[in-house]
Order: structure tokens, then C-alpha cells, then sequence
């Protein structure tokens, strides 16, 4: 149970974050979030150009909407599905502009560190009664009576290596690879029009990135278009078409499967990137592993993210080797075993670390793991915040539906991520 004299602290104001928040008002329970970017869902604004394949109805948080509801908003067409500009305009701000929210909201705020008041991590005496230390970029400190760490990884995106480092000369080549989900028909389109792209990556992300250049290929002449994935078959790339629970992830597989048979998109399997080349002419050059080779004027890396547990260095994790969750958690979202739509119900119980009152939750909390669907990160902090309000037996009544995916599991090597509205999941 928190420490009712100090707030949470909630870290990150994306889905999750703000859901969080609404929970923990609705308890009645002091918190304050810190936000790094200047809007409720910075990070989500940085895709606003896709359309998120979940309707509506799975991606609002129910404390939320009761918030929203009780201030006369005009909910959405429970099943359209939003881009991820419609989220934050239709969702994410109302809610963050509430009375009851908006004064415990702080933009601009970074953390950088998180510790225990006058406790390194070795002591363990009085270490549970010890306030938690949040220090900002900006180097001032709150106190805080726990801590639910929502900030997402979109900030982290795995590299082009096949062996999960760096290729050989990959730094150098930056200028040439964009990280997923590149705004090809808006913002970004002079990058591509006329020119040859490679999408590096086999999960959603990729998937939408690649039916977007086949328009862009469409529109302007020129434009050549390839798909590069490390394993040697695509057809869990492809998804579950028509047995998907949600027709707008079917349709992605089934429209990425149109283009690759129509030759509009080059499909070049089995190649993992051990080097990247800036050529004489200026292009980013792949080396596979085999030796093989492939040139282009763009990259995209649509690889999937990676958390960044650096902020809690100080604090005591156990976490999985292998996803970089919590070991408990690890089972139920392993990639080998599961896709988005057979994660089994969890919450505060598998979320718990060796560091009491601190949580991480959302699409972090799955670490490596791209099977984040934005009810699971909902879920989760309803429990978390109950648990914290010393409410038990909700916290422990974890119930969860989730569309299946019409897929049984993912190739994780291979697996990239479409950001949900939860700041990057590969499930929307």
C-alpha cells in the first residue's frame, strides 16, 4: 500500500500513463505525472500518420472514460479505427485537459534517475519506509511513495544487426536509415519519391511502412520498393488474414501478401544484416551475414524496440535475461509461445520487483516482447493502482479478453512493432 503522505509518481503521459492516473484519481490516492515531451502523447504523435488496426473500443481505458463520460465527451465511434493523431486529438488530450487530471501533469519533465532517500541499492534496512528519489534532467528531485514507470520504448529501437548489435558500420550509415514507421505519403516522402527503400523488419510496423511506399510507388515513378527479414519464410509475418479477431490486423498481412506476389515489393528472405556500406554514389549498402548484398537510397529499420531500464539502475530488478521483464511476467508473453491474442490475464502480482512500490507497466513492461495489446496495459495499472490503494482482492481479480491474432505465436528474431497507442506495441 503507498505511503498516502507522498504521491505515485506516474512517468509517462502516453495511454497507459494517463490511464494510470485515472485510476489513481478515482482511489483517491496524491500522484503527479511527469511527461518529457510538451503534449499528452508526445511519443504517439510521432506515428499520428497510422491507423491503428484495434477499434476504439479496445483502446480506452474504462477509469478513463468514466472521467470523460462524467464531463460530457463525445466518445468515438466505438468502431472506427484511429490514427494515432486521432488518439491524442480524440482521446489522449480531453483527458489530460480534465480539471481533475490536468494540475498534476508536468510537460518538459524528464527523468533521468530513480532511487531511494539516503539508500543506495546495496542497504536493505529501512529501505521499504525510504521514499523514492525521482530526479529530473533538469536536476531538481520529487519524493515519491511509489513509482509506475509508463514511458514506453519508442525512444529505444533494436539496431539493423542480426545478432542484436550495432552492424558494422551502422553508425556511420545513420543518416541513411530511418527508424520505424516513417511518415513516407506525408512528411517524410521526398526521402522516398524516386528513389529505392529497403524495410528491414518483420512485424507490423513494416507491414504498414511497405503498403504505404507500394502507394507512394504508385503515385510517383521511380519509386522501387524491397522487404528484407532475417527468417527464411514470411508467412507469420503475413498474420492471421480472415481468422484474425481484428480485421484491421488481418488485412495487413493480407495486403502486404498481395503486393509481395504482384512484385510491387521485392521480398529478399533469410538475409540478417551484419554491415551496412555507404557506397561512392552515396547509398546505404547491405552485407548479409552470407555475404550477399543489397543497396538502396533509404533504410528503414522496422526491427521492434528494446526497454531501457538505465533510470532504475539504482533500484533492485530482477529481470528476465532474455525479454528484460520481470522473470515472472517473462512465461506469459514469450514470444516463441505466444501472439497478442493468447497472453493469459496478469497484473500486479507478475509486474511486482524486488524494489517495492515500483512498477513497470505498458509496453516496457514486456521488455523485448512485441505482444502489447493496449487493453493489457490497461489492465495492468487498474490492478497496480489497486494495489497500491491496499485493495487486494482487485488488484488479484486480473480478467482480460483479447482479440486472438489468428496466429499462434511470432518469431521473435524477426518480429518488429507497430507503437499501439501505448508508445510502441506490436499490436495496436
Amino acid at each position: 500500500m503507498i505511503n498516502e503522505e507522498l504521491p505515485a509518481v506516474v512517468i509517462g503521459a502516453g495511454p497507459v500513463g494517463l490511464a494510470a492516473a485515472a485510476h489513481l484519481h478515482e482511489r483517491g490516492l496524491p500522484w503527479v505525472l511527469l511527461e518529457a515531451g510538451g503534449n499528452a502523447g508526445a511519443a504517439v504523435g510521432r506515428w499520428g500518420h497510422v491507423q491503428l488496426f484495434s477499434p476504439w473500443r479496445h483502446n480506452i481505458d474504462t477509469a478513463a472514460r468514466r472521467l470523460l463520460d462524467a464531463a460530457g465527451w463525445a466518445a468515438p465511434d466505438p468502431e472506427h479505427l484511429p490514427t494515432g493523431a486521432e488518439l491524442i486529438g480524440d482521446y489522449l488530450e480531453p483527458l489530460a485537459k480534465l480539471p481533475d487530471l490536468a494540475g498534476r501533469i508536468r510537460y518538459g519533465a524528464r527523468v533521468v534517475a530513480l532511487g531511494r532517500a539516503g539508500i543506495d541499492r546495496i542497504r536493505t534496512d529501512g529501505r521499504e519506509q525510504a521514499p523514492f528519489v525521482v530526479r529530473l534532467a533538469d536536476g531538481t528531485e520529487l519524493s515519491a511513495g511509489a513509482v509506475i514507470d509508463a514511458s514506453g520504448t519508442w525512444g529505444t529501437p533494436n539496431v539493423l544487426g542480426v545478432n542484436g548489435l550495432p552492424a558494422h558500420g551502422e553508425p556511420q550509415a545513420a543518416h541513411l536509415i530511418s527508424t520505424a514507421l516513417p511518415d513516407v505519403l506525408g512528411a517524410h516522402r521526398a526521402d522516398h519519391t524516386g528513389r529505392h527503400t529497403i524495410v528491414v523488419g518483420a512485424g507490423h510496423s513494416a507491414a504498414n511502412t511497405l503498403l504505404a511506399l507500394a502507394e507512394l510507388a504508385d503515385q510517383e515513378p521511380g519509386t522501387r520498393v524491397s522487404w528484407v527479414t532475417r527468417g527464411a519464410t514470411i508467412d507469420r509475418a503475413l498474420g492471421g488474414g480472415d481468422a484474425d479477431a481484428l480485421p484491421g490486423r488481418g488485412k495487413l498481412g493480407t495486403g502486404l501478401r498481395l503486393l509481395v506476389d504482384a512484385g510491387r515489393v521485392e521480398l529478399v528472405s533469410g538475409f540478417g544484416v551484419h554491415t551496412v556500406r555507404v557506397t561512392a554514389s552515396g547509398q546505404a549498402e547491405l552485407v548479409a551475414t552470407d555475404g550477399r548484398t543489397l543497396a538502396a537510397d533509404r533504410i528503414v529499420s522496422a526491427t521492434g524496440f528494446r526497454p531501457d531500464h538505465r533510470i532504475a539502475d539504482e533500484l533492485r530488478l530482477d529481470l528476465d535475461p532474455a525479454l528484460g521483464c520481470t522473470r515472472r511476467l517473462a512465461p506469459l508473453i514469450d514470444p516463441n509461445e505466444h501472439s497478442c491474442g493468447t497472453v493469459p490475464p496478469h497484473g500486479v502480482d507478475e509486474l511486482t520487483q524486488p524494489e517495492p512500490g515500483y512498477y513497470v507497466v505498458g509496453m516496457k513492461s514486456y521488455g523485448r516482447a512485441p505482444t502489447f495489446l493496449l487493453a493489457t496495459g490497461y489492465e495492468q495499472v487498474r490492478s497496480v493502482t489497486a494495489a497500491l490503494a491496499g485493495d487486494w482482492a482487485a488488484a488479484r481479480d486480473v480478467q482480460l479478453d483479447l482479440p486472438e491474432t489468428g496466429v499462434y505465436s511470432v518469431t521473435p528474431s524477426d518480429q518488429s512493432t507497430t507503437p499501439s497507442a501505448a508508445s510502441g506495441g506490436c499490436c495496436g
